[in-house]
């Protein structure tokens, strides 16, 4: 999968710095684009429970759509292969037996390995800096 197939199966355009042609990695760990944090299941304490859920939509799923529908993270998986559920504290969990993408106009595409996982938002802890 390159970046110019991501951005045809979505409404998501990317910024022009970003090379089209470039194929998307695939990564089978704890990844993060943006303000996303995608962790498998097994790095997880408490995983939320595997519902049935829904499956990711031909045009995507937009996990975060940002101010005024800019800057979405975009979930994409080929049809039938990827099935989604909300789970109240993250922004969702899914599984999926075969490679998915995250779409993001400014940061291109990531791939994610077949497993389940969870999609946070980054959280900054810790003192404020006055």
């Amino acid at each position: 999968m390159n970046l110019a197939e991501l951005v045809g199966r979505t409404s998501v355009d990317t910024l022009d710095h970003l090379e089209r042609q470039t194929t998307v990695p695939v990564v089978d760990g704890l990844q993060a684009q943006g303000d996303l944090i995608v962790i498998p299941f097994s790095a997880l304490d408490t995983p939320p429970h595997d519902n049935a859920g829904r499956w990711v939509p031909a045009e995507g799923l937009h996990l975060i759509s940002g101010t005024g529908g800019r800057n979405p993270h975009v979930l994409v998986a080929d049809p039938d292969t990827c099935r989604w559920w909300p789970t109240g504290t993250e922004l969702a969990a899914f599984r999926n037996p075969a490679p998915v993408y995250l779409l993001h106009p400014e940061h291109g595409g990531t791939g994610i390995a077949p497993d389940r996982w969870v999609v946070r938002r980054q959280r900054v802890t810790g003192p404020s800096a006055d």
